[in-house]
C-alpha cells in the first residue's frame, strides 16, 4: 500500500459536511404519537425508573447503558501533537466514538473535561459512571494516566480502561506472540529492550510479563537511559517496577544480543548498530508515530532476518489499537464486566493472533492489494478483517466470565457468535469491497466536468486515495482557479486536464462521430462543434477510444440530456438494453430500484431485461439478487390493469430461465419484510428481496427521494448498467463523496 496524502483542506472539508462532527444521535424507539410520549416519558418512563432503583442491574435491560461507552480526555497528549488542551482534543474523541461505532457496533459518546488535576478528573468521571456500561480514557499525559486510571478502576465498578496504554499493549502481544512463533522463540526465553517509559510502553511490558516474560530478562530505557536498580534521576513509582539488577547503562548497550525490541520512543532512536548486534531472527516493533524509531527498509538492510512490525498503515505489521478496543468493549459489555482485566486482555491478544495465522478473506487481500498469508510480513491482521467481530469478543467475554468479571455471564456462547457475525451493518462491507476492486484495477477516470469544484475534490481523492489515474476535462487555467478556490491548489501538479485543444486525437474522434451521426441529421459542423466543445461528448469520445477506463459525468446538468449527449458515442438507451438503477444503503439494508433512469415506461419485456441488468449489478456489489416486481397488487388483488405487466414480467424471467431468485406483482412491504412474505408460502423469495423493479421511472424517482429525504438513506446512483462501456452518471446535487462513489464503482465496472 502508498501512504495516502490528505490535505487540510480535505481534512477539514470531511469534519464540516455534511453537518459539523463525525456523530449524531437518534432514538431507537417510535416519538410520533401522543403514546410514544407517554410512555418514552411521562408517565410511563416512572415504570422503569422504580424498578431500576430498586434493582440497579435492570438498568442494563431498560437503558443504553449495557451498551453504551464514554470516550474521555482532558486533552493533555493528543495524538503526536502535545497538549492541545480538551476542547482541542474533541475531534480525535469524536473520531474514537465512530470507531467504536463502525467496528463494534458499540455506541459511545465523547467527553472532554477542562481540567489537568488528576482529582478533579476521577472525580468527575466517577460521578458520570451510572451512564455507562464502560470509560475509555484517551490522550491524557503520564504520570497522571496512571493514577486516574488506577483510582477508577478502584473506585468504579464498570471497565476503565486506557488505551494510549493497554490498546497497543494488547496489539503488540498479538504480534509478539507470532513473531516468536516465527523465530522458535519462547517469551520466558527472549531478552527484551523497551525504550520509552510513558504510558503505552509501561503497559506493554507489564502485559508481557503477564504472559510469562521474565523480569530480569526485560530491560527498560527511557531518555536518561536504562532503568537499573538504584538509579534516581527521572524515576517515578510506575518505571521503578521495572527497574532490574544490571551494569547496562544505554540503549545501545542493552540492545547486544537483544531477542525482542519495542519502542514507543522517537524517531531514529535506534540504529542499525544496534539492530546489528541483536540476537538471531530480532523482533523489532518499531512504533513510534508518525515516524518509527527505525524503518523497515533500515533494519532488514543490516538484519534481513528481522521481523518488524511499526505503528504506520504504509508498512506491513501495523500495530493498530483499532483491532483491539472496539472488540475488547463489546465482550466486556456483553457480560456487563465489572472490569477489563489482564486475562481479557491476554485473550483479546491470543485471538488476534490465532486470526492473523489463518488463511485470508479474498475482500482483504483486495483492499490491501496483494496476497496476505501468514508470515514475517503479516503477524497482525488488518483492521478490515470482518472475522474480528465475531472472533475476538466472545474470546474476551469468556476470559471475563472466567475469572469472575461479567455480572451477566453467556450461557449459549455459539449463538452469541452468531448474533455478533450479524450484528454489523454490511453495507459498509459491501462499499469497502468495491474499493478494494477499484483499488486493485487502477482504472483511469474521465472526469468530464472539470469546471465544477465537486468534481474536482472528487477527482483528487480519487488519484490521492490510489484508486487509479484521473482525467479532468477542462481548460487548464479554469482547473487550476477553482483548485486554488477550494484550497487544493498543490493538486495542480498532481491531476491530468485534457480538452479538445490539447488532445492530438480530436481529428480521429470528429471521424467517428461523423460515422455514426451522418445519419441523424448531423453534418461535419455539427460533429466539429459537439466534439471540440461539449464536453460530455469529448469524454465520451475518449473513453470510445480507450483513452481513459470509465467515464463520469451528470454533475452539472440534468441527467437525460447527459444520456441523450453519450448517446451520441455509445447506445445507451432503451432500445439498446441500457437500465438505470439506483442503490440505497439504510439501518444496515441495501436495496437496489430500478429503472431510475432510462425505461420511461417499460413494458412487461423491458422489466425482465431491467431485472436482469439490477441483477448483474447486485452480483457485482456482493449480494445474492432477489427481484421482486413491486406495484400496488400483490399476486392478482387489487385487480388493475396497469398491474398486469408487473404480473407477467415473472412469467418472461421463467422462459428466459434466468439463474436469480424472482418473484412478483406484490408491494414493497410483502417484497421487503419476511412476515408479510409467510403469507404467501407459495412465493418463491427466500428472504427479503433486495432488487425492487417498480413499473415505471417516474415511481421509481419518487421512491428513491422520498428515501432520501424522509428515510436518510444514502443514495447510490443511477448505476448505468447494460452498455459494454464504464458511465456513470451523477446526479446534479451530488456531493463531492457522491461523485467519488460513483468514480468508483465505474472503475469497477459495476454495470
Amino acid at each position: 500500500m502508498t501512504k495516502q496524502k490528505i490535505t487540510s483542506s480535505e481534512a477539514l472539508a470531511f469534519h464540516l459536511e455534511p453537518t459539523p462532527g463525525k456523530w449524531e444521535v437518534q432514538a431507537t424507539v417510535p416519538m410520533t404519537t401522543q403514546r410514544d410520549l407517554s410512555l418514552a416519558y411521562s408517565p410511563g418512563v416512572a415504570v422503569p425508573c422504580e424498578a431500576i432503583a430498586e434493582n440497579p442491574e435492570l438498568a442494563y435491560d431498560y437503558t443504553n447503558k449495557g451498551n453504551l461507552v464514554a470516550v474521555i480526555s482532558n486533552g493533555t497528549a493528543v495524538l503526536g501533537l502535545g497538549n492541545l488542551g480538551a476542547l482541542g482534543s474533541k475531534p480525535v474523541m469524536e473520531g474514537k466514538s465512530v470507531l467504536f461505532k463502525r467496528f463494534a457496533d458499540v455506541n459511545s459518546i465523547d467527553l472532554e473535561l477542562d481540567t489537568e488535576d488528576p482529582d478533579e478528573f476521577i472525580k468527575a468521571v466517577k460521578l458520570m459512571g451510572p451512564s455507562f456500561g464502560g470509560i475509555n480514557l484517551e490522550d491524557i499525559k503520564a504520570p497522571e494516566c496512571f493514577i486516574i486510571e488506577q483510582k477508577l478502576k478502584e473506585e468504579m465498578d464498570i471497565p476503565v480502561f486506557h488505551d494510549d496504554q493497554h490498546g497497543t499493549a494488547v496489539i503488540c502481544a498479538a504480534g509478539l506472540i507470532n513473531a516468536l512463533h516465527l523465530s522458535g522463540k519462547k517469551i520466558e526465553d527472549v531478552k527484551i529492550v523497551l525504550n520509552g517509559a510513558g504510558a503505552a510502553g509501561i503497559a506493554c511490558i507489564e502485559l508481557l510479563k503477564a504472559m510469562g516474560a521474565r523480569h530480569e530478562n526485560c530491560i527498560v530505557c527511557d531518555t536518561k537511559g536504562v532503568i537499573y536498580q538504584g538509579r534516581t534521576e527521572g524515576m517515578n513509582q510506575w518505571k521503578s517496577a521495572h527497574a532490574v539488577a544490571t551494569k547496562l547503562r544505554t540503549l545501545e548497550e542493552a540492545m547486544e544480543g537483544a531477542d525482542v525490541f519495542l519502542g514507543v520512543s522517537v524517531k531514529g532512536a535506534v540504529t542499525q548498530d544496534m539492530v546489528q548486534a541483536m540476537a538471531d531472527d530480532p523482533v523489532i516493533f518499531a512504533m513510534a508515530n508518525p515516524d518509527p524509531e527505525i524503518t523497515p527498509e533500515e533494519a532488514h538492510a543490516v538484519r534481513p532476518d528481522a521481523i518488524v512490525a511499526t505503528g504506520r498503515s504504509d508498512y506491513p505489521n501495523q500495530v493498530n489499537n483499532v483491532l483491539g478496543f472496539p472488540y475488547l468493549f463489546r465482550g466486556a459489555l456483553d457480560i456487563h464486566a465489572r472490569a477489563i482485566n489482564d486475562e481479557m486482555k491476554i485473550a483479546c491478544a491470543e485471538a488476534l493472533a490465532e486470526l492473523a495465522r489463518q488463511d485470508v478473506p479474498d475482500e482483504v487481500a483486495m483492499a490491501y492489494g496483494k496476497t496476505l498469508s501468514f508470515g514475517r510480513d503479516y503477524i497482525i491482521p488488518t483492521p478490515f478483517d470482518p472475522r474480528l467481530i465475531h472472533m475476538i469478543p466472545p474470546r474476551v467475554a469468556k476470559a471475563g466470565m472466567d475469572t469472575g468479571a461479567a455480572r451477566r455471564p453467556i450461557i449459549d456462547m455459539d449463538g452469541y457468535e452468531l448474533s455478533l457475525k450479524s450484528r454489523m451493518d454490511p453495507t459498509a462491507n459491501v462499499m469497502r469491497g468495491i474499493h478494494a476492486r477499484a483499488r486493485k484495477a487502477q482504472a483511469r477516470m474521465i472526469f468530464a466536468e472539470g469546471d465544477d469544484p465537486r468534481v474536482l475534490r472528487a477527482a483528487v481523492q480519487y488519484q490521492r486515495s490510489g484508486l487509479g489515474k484521473a482525467l479532468v476535462v477542462g481548460r487548464e487555467p479554469d482547473v487550476k482557479e477553482k483548485l486554488e478556490a477550494a484550497g487544493m491548489a498543490d493538486a495542480v501538479r498532481e491531476l491530468e486536464v485534457v480538452n479538445a485543444a490539447n488532445t492530438r486525437h480530436l481529428d480521429q474522434y470528429k471521424d467517428f462521430l461523423y460515422q455514426r451521426l451522418q445519419r441523424k441529421g448531423f453534418d461535419r459542423h455539427d460533429v466539429h462543434r459537439l466534439a471540440s466543445r461539449d464536453r460530455h461528448v469529448f469524454s465520451s469520445l475518449m473513453l470510445a477510444h480507450g483513452h481513459g477506463d470509465g467515464l463520469i459525468t451528470g454533475a452539472t446538468r440534468k441527467s437525460a440530456h447527459v444520456l441523450e449527449l453519450v448517446n451520441h458515442v455509445f447506445d445507451a438507451d432503451a432500445a439498446n438494453g441500457a437500465v438505470g438503477v439506483t442503490a440505497l444503503l439504510n439501518k444496515g439494508r441495501i436495496v437496489l430500484v430500478a429503472d431510475t433512469l432510462v425505461h420511461e415506461w417499460p413494458d412487461e419485456e423491458d422489466l425482465a431485461t431491467i431485472a436482469e441488468r439490477s441483477a448483474d449489478v447486485a452480483r457485482h456489489m456482493g449480494l445474492e439478487p432477489r427481484v421482486a416486481f413491486v406495484s400496488f397488487s400483490t399476486f392478482g388483488y387489487p385487480v388493475s390493469e396497469r398491474a398486469t405487466k408487473m404480473h407477467v414480467a415473472p412469467q418472461v424471467l421463467e422462459r428466459r430461465g434466468v439463474d436469480f431468485e424472482f418473484e412478483g406483482e406484490m408491494t414493497v412491504d410483502v417484497a421487503l419484510n419476511p412476515q408479510a412474505q409467510e403469507a404467501y408460502p407459495f412465493q418463491r423469495l427466500s428472504g427479503p428481496a433486495n432488487i425492487l423493479v417498480v413499473p415505471a421511472r417516474h415511481s421509481a424517482s419518487i421512491s428513491v427521494k422520498l428515501m432520501q429525504e424522509m428515510g436518510g438513506a444514502t443514495v447510490i446512483g443511477p448505476i448505468l448498467a447494460g452498455i459494454d462501456n464504464s458511465i456513470q452518471i451523477c446526479s446534479t446535487n451530488s456531493t463531492a463523496n457522491d461523485i467519488l462513489n460513483m468514480a468508483v464503482l465505474a472503475a469497477c465496472k459495476v454495470g
